[in-house]
């Protein structure tokens, strides 16, 4: 991140009890504490003022219920932007793993829509993470589509470690957004590759990256 000038980070799989408060010029709007598998989300206090965070529970899969990883999938922080006047609902969404169904998946992404809209999000939300999502993809983007949402692939697949589970897992869904680019980093200590997200409210707005 070091590498890159960035105005708010989000989160997956991230240990709740070993975070900082700050990431470079960062601060840790909140973290999930009900899971092993952590979410959370760093903003610029520079840019954005925080209003509230909120943390949700999502439908759990087959492995949710015997494993037990993960309790909250869904981290949402409401913003305003100093520098347009703009409000901005910014999530980190981590969906239910591959022994999963597509179809849970799906109820997983149009349930944390919903949950963000009633945190502000009817005009402009941004949901980033980990969808699991690397085949079909297609027919997530036509259901996006459908609910009003745009789903963003990046340039280049997001995990390389197996063959057969090659591909684009990592995405980033938008309402009220005008997504420029969503570029694939290098790798660091994840297993994932990160992504870098750029988008803007409208023709002549400061990019949101």
């Amino acid at each position: 991140m070091r590498d890159f000038d960035v105005d708010a980070l989000c989160l997956q799989e991230c240990d709740a009890t070993d975070m900082p408060d700050k990431i470079g010029n960062l601060e840790l709007a909140d973290i999930t504490k009900g899971n092993r598998l952590g979410l959370a989300i760093y903003y610029s206090t520079e840019r954005f003022s925080a209003l509230e965070t909120n943390a949700f529970s999502l439908k759990k899969s087959l492995h949710d219920m015997v494993l037990a990883p993960a309790h909250e999938r869904l981290l949402g922080t409401r913003l305003i932007d100093r520098q347009t006047n703009h409000g901005l609902v910014l999530a980190s969404f981590h969906a239910a793993p591959l022994t999963a169904s597509n179809s849970l998946r799906r109820k997983q992404i149009d349930a944390a829509h919903a949950e963000l809209v009633e945190m502000g999000g009817e005009q402009v939300t941004l949901m980033v993470g980990d969808f699991n999502y690397p085949f079909f993809t297609q027919n997530l983007t036509e259901h996006m589509k459908s609910s009003g949402y745009d789903l963003s692939l990046s340039d280049r697949r997001t995990y390389t470690r197996y063959k057969v589970f090659r591909g684009h897992f990592d995405f980033a869904t938008s309402l009220g957004l005008e997504i420029d680019s969503v570029e694939t980093l290098p790798r660091g200590a994840s297993d994932h590759l990160p992504i870098l997200v750029t988008a803007e409210y409208g023709q002549g707005t400061k990019p949101v990256g």
